[in-house]
């Protein structure tokens, strides 16, 4: 596949209608507290539940990507995945998503002189397939502060470990290193520090007195499937807010009941 290529299934990414990307989130009049906000033409912006226009970035085996595709296709998440980007050829993500027939995107980083160059046309491809909210899924790229605030508080990410410990690579190696008795997983909103952003989700899991990086990651990956399609149908249902931090401190995230 050539550098930047896309390819689609026919009609699988006609963009029915336009979004506004950027400043999703609106503070809400009397309660200090920030709600989603998505934008329809000639309507303003306005608080809706509305299923989710999604834009899956991936750079492995997919495994979370497939928890979604197997979500929306069951119902069990109200959610399109209108695009897979991979930055790199050949992934089992990529085959997944096809199979789904979902339209993939490559878009190697190596084919880009600058990190920005790189996202620019990471940004044109999510845009050009109408998506509203990107779900990290085992991409495994820094995103600049420049691509952060292009989709503000729209960018979901999924973490092996229950952070704010052991951020960025290596986690579960990282959980043995220390001895830490519980590991686990973590979704949390994408701000431009790295696995810095307001945590939205989370499980733990025990970590076993005979466990290595492998038997730990893999069910830390168990716990991940179901935490990530259940972050997303909250986000959808319109149950998510964030809360703006007091002084000195980092937003949260508060989930409204059903």
């Amino acid at each position: 596949m050539r550098r930047g290529s896309c390819s689609r299934q026919p009609g699988a990414c006609v963009v029915a209608r336009a979004w506004t990307v950027g400043g999703p989130l609106a503070l809400a009049s009397g309660t200090g507290a920030y709600r989603r906000l998505s934008a329809e033409p000639g309507n303003g912006m306005q608080a809706h539940m509305a299923t989710l226009e999604l834009g899956v970035l991936v750079s492995g085996t997919g495994t979370n990507l497939q928890a979604i595709l197997d979500a929306t296709a069951s119902r069990t998440l109200d959610a399109r995945v209108r695009v897979v980007i991979s930055n790199k050829p050949g992934v089992l993500a990529l085959e997944r998503a096809a199979r789904a027939g979902v339209p993939t995107c490559v878009i190697a980083h190596g084919d880009y002189a600058t990190r920005e160059a790189f996202e620019d046309a990471l940004l044109a491809a999510l845009r050009e397939a109408g998506v509203e909210w990107i779900v990290l899924a085992g991409f495994m790229r820094v995103l600049t502060g420049g691509f952060v605030r292009s989709y503000q508080g729209r960018i979901v990410n999924i973490h092996p470990a229950l952070l704010p410990s052991f951020p960025g690579t290596h986690a579960q190696r990282q959980a043995l290193t220390y001895g830490a008795k519980v590991a686990g997983c973590t979704v949390h909103l994408v701000d431009e520090g790295v696995d810095t952003g307001p945590i939205i989700g989370q499980r733990a899991v025990p970590v076993l007195e005979d466990d290595n990086e492998d038997s730990l990651a893999a069910r830390i990956l168990t716990e991940e499937h179901q935490l990530l399609v259940e972050v997303l149908q909250i986000i959808a249902a319109d149950r998510m807010v964030v809360l703006p931090g007091d002084p000195g401190q980092r937003p949260r995230v508060v989930i409204k009941s059903p």
